[in-house]
Order: structure tokens, then C-alpha cells, then sequence
């Protein structure tokens, strides 16, 4: 698996586990979130703010479908499922898109589906 791979397969066990200092260690200072339709973030602090709400109840079941890598962009797919704190349950498929610098996630665009 190349280094910009390990790093994506990191930070998404860092969400299995809810590990926020490896989820962090996996981006850049200047990190982009986007997730059409929902919100924009900029900057390590936003993204860990965003994260530190841990909305489920325990971890969530994720699993990688593929992972394709071109360039500096890596591409996971994959389906995920988790109980929220507010009883609603996520049953989902994601298309995560990484941007990467030097071996970090600069920029991630997330999509989902529920199924």
C-alpha cells in the first residue's frame, strides 16, 4: 500500500476507534472538509471541533470497499453504520475524495447516501 493509502487507512480507523489524535495526525494545519449540502470547513482547529461533538453512540462499523489512488488524490469507498446519541441509526455508503500534501489529507470532499 503507498503512503498516501496508510495514511487515508489511519485516519479512517482513527474514526473506528474515535481516536482523535490519530484522525489528526493524518491532516494538514490548513485541512479542507467539505460535505456538499451539509457544511465547510477550514483549518485543523474547525475539523477537530467538528469531530470532538462525537455524535454515536459507540464507534461506528465502517467498511472500505476500494481505495484508488492517482496522483495525490486517493479515493475511498465504503459503507458505514452507527446509533446516534439521539436514537437515529446511520445505515450508509460514502465516497470519501483526499486531497494529499507530503503524505497528509489537505482537502476531503465527502459524500453519502443513505441506505
Amino acid at each position: 500500500m503507498t503512503a498516501n493509502k496508510n495514511t487515508v487507512a489511519s485516519y479512517i480507523e482513527g474514526f473506528k476507534t474515535y481516536d482523535r489524535k490519530k484522525i489528526l495526525s493524518c491532516l494538514t494545519e490548513n485541512i479542507v472538509w467539505d460535505m456538499p449540502g451539509f457544511f465547510h470547513l477550514s483549518g485543523k482547529e474547525a475539523f477537530d471541533k467538528e469531530i470532538e461533538k462525537n455524535h454515536f453512540i459507540e464507534n461506528p462499523e465502517i467498511e472500505i470497499i476500494s481505495l484508488t489512488e492517482e496522483n495525490d488524490i486517493v479515493v475511498a469507498e465504503g459503507t458505514i453504520k452507527c446509533n446516534f446519541r439521539t436514537g437515529d441509526l446511520l445505515n450508509a455508503a460514502f465516497c470519501d475524495v483526499f486531497q494529499m500534501e507530503n503524505g497528509k489529507i489537505k482537502k476531503l470532499t465527502s459524500y453519502q447516501m443513505t441506505r
